[in-house]
């Protein structure tokens, strides 16, 4: 977590040169439809007064670095790393440091509907409110899912952000409500619809192939899409989408002269960096390598 907490360090001194209050500067990662991410630093210390703030969504914030307290209708709570913090939609809260500045999370948004029904599809959303507890405490069942997102804020590789909030607001509500997910039971032609979203994603390789947009092509949510996907074939849409791209990638490679930048961009890569660095996992050698190697 060292890398994690450089930024929050940073932060802090930028405040203790400047002799400026501490403040709470969420930085939007990624958004979608009915969801978003920000990575949220506060440089707040025990001398700033906390004040009373309303939660506009649904939330769930990792902490990966510090600690503060949490005070909502739901109780009180420590915030630590590796804890969630849980927010209903239209419950007001507070954040104080009255015993240590500064902390950072990675925040996911969601809108009422949008998560009541990824609470509904697991079969874990009760009548009125979501949530009964302020938090969760770091629990193994939630480790792989805040090391995703703590990974996705430290590295420059885009992270499955819609999968990782899909993943954690069922998880979080399940464990927060005590009800134990529903069986992992397939949908009416579940192999019909995977291998139809297959075909979908490599005849467009390079179009915005989100979570949303392939849950809906198979006709389901993205809950059970992402879980119904996962078992048919082994991996997360995330991962297949990320893998269809370097397989055409490679190809393009050695069946044309076109620049490696324009094959990154042209197979759904936002920027070379991204591009380079999952060619070289994935193939144990850069593009240009792969190309000089294959065509010489």
């Amino acid at each position: 977590m060292a890398k994690i907490a450089v930024e929050l360090k940073r932060a802090l001194v930028r405040r203790a040169e400047h002799g400026t209050p501490g403040q709470t500067t969420p930085r939007i990662i990624a958004r979608g439809d009915g969801w978003t991410v920000a990575d949220v630093v506060c440089t707040c210390g025990p001398r700033d007064r906390s004040f009373e703030e309303q939660h506009t969504h649904y939330a769930i914030a990792i902490v990966v670095a510090g600690s503060f307290q949490y005070r909502s209708p739901l109780g009180r709570a420590l915030m630590t790393p590796g804890s969630l913090m849980l927010g209903n939609a239209g419950q007001c809260f507070e954040c104080g440091h009255e015993h240590a500045e500064g902390d950072r999370c990675v925040s996911f948004w969601y809108a009422p509907g949008y998560f009541e029904r990824l609470a509904a599809d697991a079969r874990a959303f009760r009548a009125g409110a979501a949530f009964a507890t302020p938090r969760l405490p770091a629990l193994g069942l939630l480790s792989p899912l805040v090391a995703r997102a703590s990974a996705g804020i430290i590295e420059s590789a885009h992270a499955p952000w819609e999968e990782i909030g899909v993943a954690l607001a069922a998880r979080a509500v399940s464990i927060a409500t005590g009800t134990a997910p529903d069986p992992v039971g397939l949908p009416p032609n579940a192999a019909a619809r995977v291998t139809q979203t297959i075909r979908a994603i490599e005849r467009h390789t390079g179009a915005n192939l989100t979570l949303g947009a392939l849950a809906r092509h198979a006709g389901l949510s993205p809950y059970h899409f992402l879980r119904t996907f996962e078992r048919i074939t082994g991996v997360t849409p995330h991962q297949y989408v990320l893998r269809a791209r370097l397989r055409e990638a490679a190809v393009r490679l050695v069946d044309g002269p076109a620049k490696i930048v324009d094959v990154a961009l042209d197979c759904g890569f936002a920027d070379i960096s991204n591009f380079n660095r999952a060619f070289r996992k994935e193939f144990g050698v850069s593009p240009r390598a792969y190309r000089q190697k294959l065509i010489s």
